[in-house]
């Protein structure tokens, strides 16, 4: 079984915010996998399907706020036994351009505070990401601010709408061949199209 949960608010104000990109995406996958209706849970909206040569595949948007994701994460991963290899955290980055992917195996929470609850409430730094970029705060801006407001300039949410179906195919990638090989097809460059570490 693998896992990939999008962090995000909960309810409409945030829908179309920087912050609910993991949002986004999960909801994205549920399309192109023609995976299940989501259905509320105790902590989390989940969507089901089966992948060939893979097996069950979940689709999770915690209920829970940014801050305290951690709390649903750690429920999933305990309730199924999951191996932390077969979990994928999908969230918003701003230390990337916008629509620019970044598949990492593991790593530090950063500025994150979703990521952070996940670290804090896992023990561990060491489980799958990918951040999707979302533009650098502009000076004189919160972070905060920034990633729960929705996209000003056009563009910049065209980048992403437009790098979902991408990520689409690596998520499967990653479900079917693992962490590294999704790293190596898809942590391309959006301005420079040459790979990054």
């Amino acid at each position: 079984m693998k896992a990939i949960v999008g962090l995000g608010n909960p309810g409409a104000r945030y829908d179309a915010t920087r912050h609910n990109v993991g949002w986004w995406l999960v909801d994205q996958l549920q399309r192109h996998w023609s995976a299940s209706p989501f259905q509320q849970e105790d902590l989390w909206f989940r969507s089901t399907t089966e992948l060939d040569g893979v097996g069950d595949i979940w689709l999770v948007k915690p209920t829970v706020y940014m801050n305290r994701s951690g709390i649903a994460v750690r429920a999933l991963v305990e309730s199924v036994d999951l191996d932390l290899s077969d979990l994928l955290v999908v969230v918003d980055d701003t230390a990337l351009d916008s629509g620019q992917p970044r598949f990492r195996a593991k790593g530090s929470a950063g500025s994150h505070n979703g990521l952070q609850s996940v670290e804090d409430a896992l023990g561990t730094q060491d489980y799958p990401r990918l951040r999707i970029g979302v533009g650098a705060v502009p000076p004189g801006i919160g972070q905060a601010d920034w990633v729960l407001s929705e996209f000003d300039d056009p563009a910049d949410e065209d980048a992403v709408l437009k790098l979902l179906p991408h990520l689409a195919e690596g998520v499967e990638v990653w479900a079917r061949e693992g962490i590294e090989i999704a790293m190596n097809r898809y942590n391309i460059s959006r301005s420079s199209e040459s790979s990054e570490d």
